[in-house]
C-alpha cells in the first residue's frame, strides 16, 4: 500500500512539473534555456546529418562502381564473343574466297586439289595432310596456279614440302614474254630468289617475263607459275646465260595451300 502511494505521489509530482514547464514555455520563460540548448545540439545534429549523408554517398558510390564494374565486365565478355565470332566469320569468308580463286585457276574437274593448312615453317614447310589423305612423295603443292614446292616426306597425318628455294630443288622451266620464249633449269639458292640457269644465249628472256614449269618432272604439271624474272645475267664468252627469278607468293603469308593428287 505504501509503494502504491509513493507511485501516485511521483506521478502527481511529474504531472505538476510538466504543467509548470508548459506554463513557463507559454509565457516564454524557457526561450533562453531552449536557445542555449539548441546552440549545443544543432551543430551536433548537423554534424550527424552530414556524416550520415557522406556515408550514404560513399556507400552509393561503392554500389554504383560495383554495378558499373559488373556491367563493364559483362560488356567486355560480350564484346570478346562478338570479336571471336567476327574473326571466325572472316576466316571462313577468306577460306571460301581462297577456294573460289583456286578453282577458278585450276579446275577441280581436271585436277584433284586437296586443301591443306601450313602448320610449320623452316627449311621445309609442314602441312596437316598425309598418306591418310592420299598424299604421296613428289606431288606438287600450289596456290592458285603458282607452284610452291613438292612433297618430299609423308607421314600418316602430315607431310613436308621441298621449297623451290632449296638447293636440292631443280625444275625444268621456260620463260614467256613479249620478246619470246626461253628454256632453262630453275635452281634453289637458299634465299628469296631463284636462279634460272642453262639458258641459251640466242633465246630471249627479259625482266618481268613469267616463268612456268615445263612439266617433265613426273607429278609437276606443265604451266604452273614459278615466278617472274627480276634480272638477266649474261657473259659474251659463255654458252649459257642466267636469270634471277622471284616467286609471286611467299608461303609465310599463306594459311591454306593445295596438293595436286592426280598428277
Amino acid at each position: 500500500m505504501k509503494a502504491s502511494f509513493s507511485d501516485i505521489k511521483l506521478l502527481l509530482s511529474l504531472t505538476f512539473f510538466s504543467l509548470i514547464l508548459i506554463l513557463f514555455d507559454n509565457l516564454n520563460f524557457l526561450n533562453f534555456p531552449k536557445s542555449l540548448a539548441q546552440t549545443v545540439t544543432v551543430p551536433v545534429q548537423y554534424g550527424l546529418y552530414k556524416s550520415v549523408s557522406l556515408l550514404s554517398g560513399q556507400l552509393q558510390f561503392v554500389f554504383s562502381a560495383r554495378q558499373a564494374y559488373l556491367e563493364n565486365k559483362a560488356l567486355r565478355g560480350q564484346m570478346g564473343e562478338l570479336m571471336t565470332e567476327n574473326s571466325t566469320l572472316r576466316a571462313k569468308i577468306s577460306e571460301n574466297e581462297t577456294f573460289k580463286d583456286q578453282y577458278n585457276k585450276l579446275s577441280p574437274i581436271t585436277y584433284d586439289l586437296l586443301p591443306a593448312r601450313i602448320v610449320g615453317t623452316g627449311r621445309f614447310i609442314t602441312l596437316d595432310k598425309g598418306s591418310g589423305d592420299g598424299v604421296v612423295v613428289g606431288q606438287a603443292v600450289v596456290f592458285k596456279d603458282n607452284f610452291l614446292g613438292t612433297i618430299r616426306e609423308v607421314n600418316i597425318k602430315s607431310s613436308s614440302v621441298l621449297l623451290p628455294f632449296d638447293p636440292d630443288s631443280k625444275i625444268a622451266v621456260f620463260s614467256q614474254g613479249s620478246g619470246g620464249r626461253a628454256k632453262g633449269i630453275l635452281q634453289g639458292q637458299f634465299g628469296s630468289e631463284l636462279l634460272m640457269d642453262k639458258i641459251l644465249h640466242q633465246e630471249k628472256v627479259e625482266v618481268d617475263d613469267l616463268v612456268y614449269s615445263e612439266g617433265v618432272e613426273g607429278r609437276i604439271t606443265k604451266g604452273l607459275v614459278m615466278g617472274k624474272v627480276t634480272e638477266v645475267l649474261q657473259k659474251e664468252n659463255e654458252v649459257f646465260k642466267q636469270a634471277k627469278v622471284a616467286p609471286l607468293f611467299n608461303t609465310v603469308d599463306l594459311d591454306i595451300v593445295f596438293i595436286m593428287r592426280n598428277q
